[in-house]
């Protein structure tokens, strides 16, 4: 008998296995992705305001696949394509995130190695708390002051319910970090925090309880629609417990402020104590010199560090740098 000849019917195919055809890894760049920022986050779906207007329908949006597990924030600029329209129901992707100018970051407390993102691209921090009801606290503040240094926004201390209390008793324990200090009072319109919050985007932090609320209601008139708005598009209800971009009325030249949840501890895990310093121009050069592992604390605990030497050159103000030194204890 003659050997039997083949053909391809003669070869089994198993139903759903894969070939072997390697997947190509060419994805496409999406060079016509359009620009936008990141106003609200929702299980896994983000709004976005096109090209940062606030005038236009908000975009919802996925992440694309090849992002994988990239995190994105509010504050953060993408790119998207898919249906840009804004209508009800439609999605767009996220298939790019831009490099960040600043971020603002925490941990849950100082030994999680866990770094929690809170704001992305803000330009400045509001460090709101009270004169009074709650007590003002030193050590809240010095924490938010370390993180904005750390992350490179410019940090603003705004002092509400002043008609409760003389405002300058706890204003000048930071007045010689030339950090600026704005002050509120229920009976008033904040003025003078509008005109520095108009065409910029800030953040704002605080304790439950010392009218940051309060602020961003009368910064923004139709705070509550606005609110509404985003939270119908994402299909979810905005809660104190996710940070959300709101626009600035057009009168105080735009711009977006980024209300955040009421944080109870500002964890520091993250921080090193060359933040701090570095983040003054006149002072980053000068800790270059500083030994190895120097918190800039001075003597005792570091009797080497440089800064004390800018002190001695009378190139430093003494009580700037007591006061830089205060806030550096936050990291121990």
């Amino acid at each position: 008998m003659s050997p039997r000849e083949y053909d391809e019917s003669d070869v089994r195919v198993r139903p759903g296995r894969r070939g072997s055809r390697p997947r190509s890894k060419r994805r496409p760049d999406h060079a016509d992705a359009a620009e936008a920022m990141v106003i609200a986050v929702d299980r896994g779906r983000w709004t976005c305001a096109l090209g940062g207007d606030a005038a236009r329908p908000p975009v919802v949006a996925m992440r694309a696949r090849e992002l994988g597990r990239t995190p994105v924030v509010v504050g953060d600029r993408v790119r998207l394509v898919g249906d840009l329209s804004g209508t009800v129901d439609t999605l767009a992707r996220i298939v790019r995130v831009e490099e960040r100018r600043t971020v603002l970051r925490r941990t849950a407390d100082d030994t999680d190695p866990y770094e929690r993102v809170v704001v992305a691209n803000a330009e400045q921090l509001v460090i709101v708390t009270a004169v009074a009801d709650p007590q003002p606290r030193t050590g809240f503040v010095d924490r938010c002051l370390v993180a904005a240094y750390a992350g490179g926004l410019a940090p603003i201390l705004c002092l509400t319910k002043a008609d409760l209390g003389d405002p300058e008793v706890f204003a000048a324990q930071y007045r010689d970090l030339d950090l600026p200090v704005l002050v509120t009072r229920r009976d008033r319109e904040p003025t003078a925090l509008a005109e520095v919050l108009g065409g910029r985007v800030s953040a704002l932090v605080g304790h439950s309880g010392v009218g940051k609320s309060t602020l961003v209601n009368r910064l923004v008139p139709d705070a509550e629609r606005a609110v509404g708005t985003v939270s119908a598009v994402g299909k979810g209800r905005h809660t104190t417990t996710a940070a959300i971009a709101l626009p600035l009325p057009e009168e105080l030249g735009g711009g977006w402020v980024v209300d955040t949840p009421g944080i109870r501890s500002f964890g520091l895990a993250h921080v090193t104590p060359d933040d701090v310093p570095a983040a003054f121009d006149d002072l980053a050069d000068a800790i270059e010199d500083c030994p190895r592992g120097c918190g800039h604390l001075g003597p005792p605990a570091d009797p080497e560090c440089a800064l004390d030497a800018l002190v001695e050159e009378g190139r430093l103000r003494p009580a700037r740098l007591a006061a830089l030194r205060r806030v550096l204890v936050a990291l121990r």
